[in-house]
């Protein structure tokens, strides 16, 4: 589901998507606001760096949807895509996976300490444990959020995004701007998404790549401890397990720190 549209993706809309990341990373626009230089940005994980979260910020060719049905024609001819198999995988990623295999993951690390030793240690097997494991998603390193720390996942070179624990990534993480702010100035970032992160709290900046991809463990709000884990997975969000948000309580009172 394209959630900023609300309906669903549909083949040419995947391949669309694919092409448009594409086109911005060969092609990168101006930053947000004042900026008027495109930028480029190493991969250093860990860094107090920031983001944007305006959709309309890439500069792709404005034929791009020619561009799409052309390539979708051409690889459909030439046998490289069936277009029954990608409308298979697209419904797999927009429908039976989603951020709730992520969101179950979460809730199982809040009700059980030793699971959650496991996944921080080993992401990759843990996730695994719960069998949400696959393409996209082979390297998994899980990062908590704590009192004294708030992490927030990038891919400051194209879009990578763990699939089988998040689905299909939204547009502005795949956009220009959202991929050179993190690094830039995180707390300018996030401030966007309306989380404004206190001065004496560190901000962690982790860059997925081909070879990993990251997934953030929200602190688990106060309030929540007579919740079961079923409900805890209802209340644990997409944009929480990127590091855009917070998990807010269903009353949606304030987030603790009983990770």
């Amino acid at each position: 589901m394209d959630e900023s549209e609300g309906r669903p993706v549909g083949r040419r809309g995947f391949i669309r998507d694919a092409a448009v990341g594409a086109a911005a990373f060969a092609a990168p626009g101006k930053l947000m606001g004042s900026q008027d230089e495109s930028h480029r940005h190493s991969h250093e994980h860990g860094h107090d760096h920031g983001h944007d979260h305006d959709h309309e910020h890439q500069d792709v060719p404005p034929d791009i949807a020619l561009r799409v049905r052309a390539l979708e024609s051409v690889l459909v001819e030439k046998g490289m895509v069936d277009s029954a198999a990608l409308d298979e995988i697209v419904d797999t990623y927009e429908n039976r996976i989603g951020p709730r295999n992520g969101a179950e993951v979460v809730a199982r690390a809040w009700v059980d300490s030793a699971y959650r030793e496991r996944l921080l240690a080993d992401g990759t097997a843990a996730i695994g444990e719960l069998g949400h494991l696959g393409g996209q998603g082979e390297h998994m390193k899980v990062v908590a959020n704590t009192p004294e720390v708030h992490n927030l996942v990038v891919c400051t070179l194209c879009s990578c995004y763990p699939w089988p624990t998040l689905g299909l990534p939204p547009v502005w993480y795949k956009s220009a701007p959202f991929r050179a702010r993190a690094v830039i100035e995180p707390r300018a970032v996030l401030s966007e998404f309306g989380l404004d992160v206190p001065e004496d709290v560190e901000v962690r900046v982790w860059d997925s790549t081909a070879e990993i991809r990251y997934l953030v463990l929200p602190e688990r709000p106060a309030g929540t401890e007579d919740m079961t884990e079923e409900e805890l997975v209802g209340i644990v969000t997409r944009d929480s397990m990127i590091g855009v948000a917070r998990v807010e309580t269903p009353s949606g009172g304030e987030p603790g720190g009983d990770a």
